[in-house]
């Protein structure tokens, strides 16, 4: 293996690009995530939903001929899961890690069953067309930086203009001190006359359907097919970027980057055709994970209600 494409400028490039295409699920995912849970619900079942979305807006795609009726579709999925994951967590208060752990394995086996339904059993899977790639006039021409940030499909774009947005909506607007206020304080926050269930409810949902986007992006702009599980765990890692990024957009987008140029430089490796067995690889991108989560656990402060369902006239 020669080290020395480790120093050349297309190897950077062809690594920062991958990793920002690769980070762009665990973005979308991660932002939808941090909504919930400073609403005080910890949805752990982000893989299902990202599953989910994955499916529908493949399946979406597949049968409207065009890819953005695709994402509604897979968008609206996920709202779905996200209103079934609200209906037990915030009215029922059922244990949020069981909830969130059933909507995982209720999206990992619906999208098998229902893509088996629409598709069939094949030996090749079905391709579309998708997204693909959008070149930003002069932007993409810029040296290093143009094929690094500007030559990627919208998704990518979304991902990297939410990150703002959504932190501006959390930390200037009514909405999201409301949001804020109900993940610390529900009680206090209902005195004010805040409804605590609307809230969650919404930041649940809207959370599920950034999570179906996600899942989307696989399949309809990166692999543009769908198979079996094929989030590999990117939903479960999103949760732990919440934690890594303590809550704030901006820092989660840091932590999604993190994992998205591991996951590369893994794939960098297994194509150079080094003699390290690709299991190992493979683990690379979570090994490094579950590390900067131990690291960083330690000292994150999560919504003091994280978890706790809300009884009016209770705590």
């Amino acid at each position: 293996m020669d080290w020395t494409h480790f120093f050349e400028e297309a190897f950077v490039v062809s690594l920062l690009a991958g990793a920002l295409r690769l980070s762009t699920p665990i973005i979308l995912a991660a932002l939808g995530e941090v909504f919930a849970e400073r609403s005080g619900v910890l949805n752990l079942g982000v893989e299902g939903v990202m599953l989910m979305g994955a499916f529908a807006s493949f399946w979406g795609a597949s049968i409207t001929g065009n890819a953005w009726l695709g994402l509604v579709i897979g968008m609206l999925a996920g709202a779905l899961m996200g209103l079934l994951m609200a209906f037990f967590s915030v009215t029922l208060r059922v244990d949020q890690v069981n909830s969130g752990m059933g909507l995982y394995l209720l999206g990992l086996g619906m999208s098998s069953f229902l893509y088996r339904v629409a598709f069939g059993v094949r030996t090749t899977p079905p391709i579309i067309e998708g997204l693909n790639n959008i070149s930003i006039p002069y932007l993409s021409d810029i040296p290093i930086l143009g094929p690094i940030l500007f030559q990627h499909d919208a998704l990518v774009y979304i991902a990297l203009l939410l990150v703002p947005i959504l932190g501006f909506v959390l930390s200037k607007t009514t909405l999201g001190l409301n949001i804020k206020a109900v993940g610390e304080n529900p009680e206090a926050a209902d005195t004010l006359g805040v409804n605590v269930n609307a809230i969650r409810y919404l930041c649940v949902i809207f959370g599920s359907m950034l999570g179906a986007l996600g899942g989307a992006h696989i399949s309809v702009a990166h692999l543009k097919i769908f198979a079996d599980n094929m989030t590999v765990g990117r939903g479960f890692i999103a949760v732990a970027i919440v934690y890594f990024g303590k809550w704030r957009p901006a820092m989660t987008l840091v932590g999604a980057l993190v994992f998205g140029s591991a996951y590369a430089l893994q794939l960098w490796i297994q194509a150079s055709g080094a003699p390290i067995p690709h299991q190992i690889l493979l683990m690379l991108p979570y090994i490094l994970t579950i590390l900067i989560l131990a690291i960083v656990a330690r000292r994150a402060r999560g919504p003091a209600a994280l978890t706790k369902p809300f009884r009016r006239g209770e705590g």
